[in-house]
């Protein structure tokens, strides 16, 4: 696809979307029915290392692999949307095949590295704290772009293209990301401001003498859907509002040359802070402990549900027990034993 047609893709949701939300505008409470994986997908037996040399020998760029849960409204919402446009479906058919991983199955897989362990492991160790998450896997084995979060068809698309090009060898995915985003932007798009919000000046320096309460910092942009509909649905329910008081909120515009001093106690502005940060969505939403490292972060679509459960997590500091977020989740929230898992291997 030429670089043309890439920037075409991404000012897409300024022509289609309008005010109707459809791509981030959605319940993510998890689903009462279990989600059913494209007929496309991969049936595989989860040895990767074979997944990964059929692929290659088939003339394509590598496979990805798909971390999912079974009542995932996110992973549902992939389904639905980017899995679903005939010309994502097309170009990923052409350059990958894609195996699906649940992060929460005993069943053993082999890693592309040749190393065996079970799905739920394999989940943990990449860090899949956000369902779907894609991994991207080269002709080599090499991890060339991760996703962790739903995206919509647009980023979807370009992140296929990033990889398949093999763009990833020669530049950062938010810097490829910037070169069609460069074309798109509306000077003088104001943020959305919220009453909890700190004023400037932003000297949010933990780094030599702790702060009271942990930091979250919502990195946005003037000509976001996305940001609008944080800011039109979440950031109204009152469970968010209150879970949000435990912390220091801050608003910054990842284009801007706002001053800011960093947790780490850097001083530099937002935009170059976010190129550091390697973003590439907005909004973008940045945790860090009062010492000033960072927890985690949510740099993909985002709804109430995951929200108020990522504000919970950090402010119970649910993360110095269990560093992975969605088995913190699964903990508090006491949910019943998983059904066991379709198994994708098939009788050899």
């Amino acid at each position: 696809m030429s670089f043309r047609l890439f920037i075409l893709i991404l000012l897409l949701p300024a022509l289609v979307l309008g005010s109707n939300g459809d791509e981030f505008s959605f319940d993510d409470t998890p689903l009462e029915e279990v989600i059913v994986h494209p007929d496309w997908f991969k049936e595989s037996f989860l040895d990767l290392q074979d997944d990964l040399r059929e692929a290659v020998d088939a003339g394509k760029a590598g496979i990805i692999v798909y971390f999912g849960q079974q009542r995932c409204a996110y992973c549902k919402k992939l389904m639905d949307t980017g899995f679903s446009e005939p010309d994502i479906v097309e170009y990923i058919r052409r350059h990958f095949d894609v195996i699906a991983i649940d992060i929460w199955s005993p069943e053993e897989v082999t890693l592309p590295d040749g190393r065996s362990m079970s799905q739920r492991d394999y989940a943990i160790a990449l860090d899949t704290n956000f369902t779907p998450s894609l991994v991207f896997y080269d002709e080599n084995g090499r991890i060339a772009l991760r996703l962790r979060g739903y995206y919509p068809p647009y980023q979807l698309r370009a992140a296929l293209e990033y990889v398949a090009d093999d763009h990833y060898l020669k530049e950062r995915f938010p810097d490829y990301l910037a070169r069609g985003d460069s074309t798109l932007r509306f000077e003088g798009e104001p943020l959305i401001e919220e009453p909890f919000f700190d004023p400037p000046p932003y000297n949010l320096d933990r780094s030599r003498f702790p702060a009271a309460m942990p930091l979250v910092v919502f990195f946005e942009q003037g000509d976001c859907h996305a940001c609008d509909v944080l800011h039109t649905e979440p950031l109204k329910r009152q469970v968010v509002l209150d879970a949000l008081a435990p912390f220091q909120v801050v608003q910054l515009d990842m284009r801007a040359d706002t001053a800011v001093v960093t947790p780490q106690g850097k001083a530099t502005t937002a935009r170059e802070w976010a190129r550091e940060l390697g973003l590439f969505y907005a909004p973008t939403l940045i945790f860090f402990d009062e010492q000033g490292r960072e927890i985690i972060r949510i740099d993909s679509v985002i709804q109430f549900v995951r929200l108020r459960n990522v504000l919970n997590y950090v402010a119970s500091k649910g993360y110095l027990q269990e560093p992975n977020f969605l088995q913190w989740a699964a903990r508090t929230r006491r949910l019943p034993p998983a059904e066991p898992a379709q198994s994708q291997k098939r009788n050899r």
